[in-house]
Order: C-alpha cells, then structure tokens, then sequence
C-alpha cells in the first residue's frame, strides 16, 4: 500500500502503476507505508 503525502489516503499499487500521482488530490508525493517495526534490546 501507499500513501500521499497531502491527503494522506491510502492508494493501490496498481492505481499509481502508469504515473505516480495521487488520484484523489493529484499530489506528486506518494510513499509506501511502512509495517510496525519491534525494537529489540540486547543484553
């Protein structure tokens, strides 16, 4: 999934697949969201 930088909703990979631009609010600036990162501590 990706993700706009303006309106921040949620686009489809196959959305942005001939140009990278926000459908919704025409934004230019679309990036992919990120899972949940678990921090680990060393002993």
């Amino acid at each position: 999934m990706y993700k706009c930088f303006s309106c921040r909703r949620e686009l489809k990979p196959d959305q942005i697949k001939k140009r990278v631009r926000c459908i919704y609010c025409g934004s230019r600036i679309v990036f992919k969201s990120r899972t949940n990162v678990t921090k680990v501590i060393a002993e």
